[in-house]
């Protein structure tokens, strides 16, 4: 029998682990030879016959509403065919997501919202157009100033992605006033923006109603979620969820960004709707990026550490304060590391938000986990100079026997196993005292951090399997490839659950018109989709037989893990870094950093490795480089390119080695395989700060460590 979509079978007994053989390997990726050549396929790149290109209308004022747009010189330009403001936009079916609702009022509520569209013969004649509209404001007071003083902060219901806003266990506050050594600081890291390669790119076409009367809508996206635009969209428009097909094989990085839809989607839809039978293509500029698709917020952090005098914790407290919007709000769990990660009898953690006239905040590679491990990572190097304890050690001696927030054990927890490997590796008994170690005009110290990830990758994707002609299989799920190399450990995993030659599976990803797959993020894609792909290929032979017919079909949802209640599945690492500040400027070199993670399987250790120092490398930027400079006068960050936003070149990326300890996590679903794609973000930029400190005897607790905040 041929199973639907809407009807896929599901195993209901937990998998067996998968034997591997092409599992463990580096095979070369299957999408390298076509993104060489250019010839893979991107969202801007599809063939589309005469479309037209949308340029955005952007609020000028932070906050307000438009009162007059004047469009006649820019309808009258050559190569116009519409212009779109709230007057004339078509009118969405669903505006009750107000990010979302695009063009259906007149109000403003943060500079850079789209207040309207130009739709031209080519993306020249559209800009050129755009800068013809006059618009006159009724223009608001704003409010855009994040500090921990403000008296509208308030709680929210959950913080991102379900979880409770604060925890509260035994009394922090007496035990902070019997311990031995105390931290009490403050730390603060900036609004940050996600940068892909590939800007956000949207390209829409209407199709003509079918024997149903209803029209169709297809969507050329960059997305890190095919399903989650098209789940989105379909409502909007008062489509049926199939009517609306997404098709996105290749996208050129997201970090986070591409996870959920943005405005931008919308408008695209919006403009295509204006001109029937025309695709309208969309193309966020780099400048346009800084205020549409999402950014990490800011965020003031409060620690509280206190310990005995054999360095074992007493007290914890990790306190919040972070932004948000007017428009929608989105709370980012920055606090949530630090209810698991050490072993303390007191702790509480809150989360407190300014909702603010600025741009909606959304996902950046680790949210949460990455500015929260700075602060308490920092804390705990504070702590250990305190106390005269190896920062090692200090870990090593608080690391829990199981979960402290609700004892359940570990399903592979090798944290300490990660800082001795790192420590011995990186000739961590080197260290000196803090500012004590010169090389020439150079200052040097080293610092570490550990780090870890929830393990995320539950049901809710279906994975379909078919017997080809050649005798090969057809492996179809709509996953997505943000670069990290789904096209080809998919492939891999397939192959060993299918029990076939790699080069006989046919991999299909990236399209709506396959069957539904779990968005790209949380570090959960490749094990929520393999573990999809497993399920199916077993129900595959269990229905077909070792020895299927062309054209044998199976569809399969992922089992239920039972585990993953029993158990707290997370990856973890321990990161080491090598910092060098020049002693008359200040500038801050990093010659060498090493983590070494429990990951549980690795997939293919040479696309593990490039995620792995990928993050490391975001860290290090996020270390000492990236800050979204925020002008409160006007509204908007000025810094908007990359002539201005600084990141890391190769010459910022010296000596940067990943390693892992081998072994699946027993418990983490067939695969054994756990999320690798933020962890390297985690502890990366604690590691480094916390180096600098080992240089310089200068505690910075406010990123960026730039040159002004060691000049003393």
């Amino acid at each position: 029998m041929t199973r639907t979509e809407e009807e896929p079978a599901r195993p209901t007994e937990p998998l067996e682990p998968l034997n591997p053989r092409a599992v463990g390997t580096s095979p070369v990726r299957l999408d390298g030879p076509a993104k060489v050549t250019g010839t893979a396929p991107y969202a801007w790149e599809h063939a589309l016959r005469d479309p037209v290109y949308v340029h955005p209308l952007q609020s000028a004022i932070a906050r307000g509403r438009v009162l007059r747009m004047e469009t006649g010189p820019a309808e009258a330009a050559e190569g116009v065919a519409a212009v779109l403001t709230p007057r004339n936009a078509p009118r969405l079916a669903d505006s009750s997501d107000r990010a979302l609702a695009v063009l259906q009022s007149d109000d403003v509520a943060f500079r850079g919202q789209f207040i309207g569209a130009v739709l031209a013969a080519s993306p020249e004649a559209a800009r050129h157009a755009a800068s013809l509209v006059d618009v006159e404001y009724e223009v608001e007071a704003h409010d855009t100033r994040l500090h921990s003083g403000r008296p509208d902060l308030y709680r929210p219901e959950t913080i991102n992605p379900a979880d409770e806003a604060d925890t509260d266990e035994g009394d922090v506050d007496a035990a902070l006033a019997a311990a031995h050594a105390v931290v009490d600081e403050t730390y603060s890291t900036p609004m940050e923006h996600n940068n892909p390669m590939e800007p956000h790119t949207c390209v829409a076409v209407w199709h003509g109603a079918s024997d149903d009367g209803e029209p169709a809508l297809t969507v050329y996206d960059s997305t890190q979620w095919p399903y989650g635009v098209r789940m989105t969209l379909a409502p909007l428009f008062a489509l049926a969820p199939e009517r609306v097909r997404v098709i996105s094989p290749h996208v050129g990085g997201g970090f986070g960004s591409k996870g959920l839809p943005h405005a931008h989607h919308v408008l695209a839809v919006l403009a295509a709707r204006t001109v029937p039978g025309r695709p309208a293509k969309l193309a966020l500029t780099r400048q346009q990026m800084f205020c549409l698709t999402g950014y990490r917020t800011p965020t003031i952090q409060r620690v509280r550490l206190g310990a005995d005098s054999g360095g074992r914790l007493t007290a914890l407290s990790h306190e919040a304060v972070e932004q948000t919007a007017t428009l929608k709000e989105f709370a980012e769990q920055t606090a949530a590391q630090s209810r698991m990660m050490y072993a303390s009898p007191n702790r509480g953690t809150s989360h407190r938000l300014a909702a603010l006239d600025v741009p909606v905040p959304s996902w950046m590679r680790a949210p949460g986990e990455a500015p929260g491990a700075f602060a308490a990572e920092v804390a705990m190097d504070e702590l250990a100079h305190a106390l005269g304890l190896d920062p090692v050690e200090l870990r090593v001696r608080n690391d829990p026997e199981t979960d402290p927030r609700d004892g359940r054990p570990w399903s592979d927890r090798r944290l300490v196993e990660c800082l001795r490997t790192g420590a011995r590796r990186f000739g961590w008994d080197a260290r000196t005292e803090a500012g004590t170690r010169r090389e020439g005009d150079w200052f040097v110290g080293l610092g570490v951090a550990a780090s870890t990830y929830p393990g995320f990758g539950g049901p809710g994707s279906v994975a379909e399997i078919e017997r080809t002609s050649d005798g090969g299989h057809a492996v179809r799920i709509a996953a997505a490839d943000l670069g990290t190399g789904t096209w080809t450990v998919l492939t891999q995993i397939a192959a060993d659950a299918l029990d076939c030659p790699f080069d006989t599976v046919h991999l299909e990803i990236g399209d709506t018109a396959l069957p539904t797959a779990t968005v790209a993020g949380g570090s959960a894609g490749v094990t929520a989709w393999g573990s999809t792909i497993v399920a199916a290929a077993r129900e595959f032979r269990a229905q077909h037989g070792e020895d299927p017919a062309p054209g044998a079909r199976t569809r399969s949802g992922m089992p239920e893990n039972p585990d993953l209640r029993r158990y707290s599945v997370a990856s973890f690492g321990a990161q080491f870094a090598e910092a060098r500040v020049h002693a008359d400027t200040g500038e801050v070199r990093v010659p060498r950093m090493l983590g070494v993670f429990s990951a549980g399987r690795i997939i293919n250790p040479r696309t593990a490795r490039s995620q792995f120092i990928g993050g490391m490398i975001m860290g290090m930027s996020m270390a000492l480089f990236e800050e979204s400079v925020f002008d409160h006068g006007t509204g908007h960050v000025v810094n908007h390119d990359f002539a201005q936003y600084h990141i890391p070149t190769s010459a910022d990326v010296l000596d940067i080695e990943a390693t892992w300890l081998d072994g699946p996590d027993p418990h983490a679903g067939p695969l054994g395989s756990k999320g690798i794609g933020e962890i390297g973000i985690v502890g990366s930029p604690a590691a480094v700060v916390n180096a600098v400190y080992n240089a310089t005897g200068i505690r910075v607790r406010d990123l960026p460590v730039t040159p002004d905040k060691l000049l003393r």
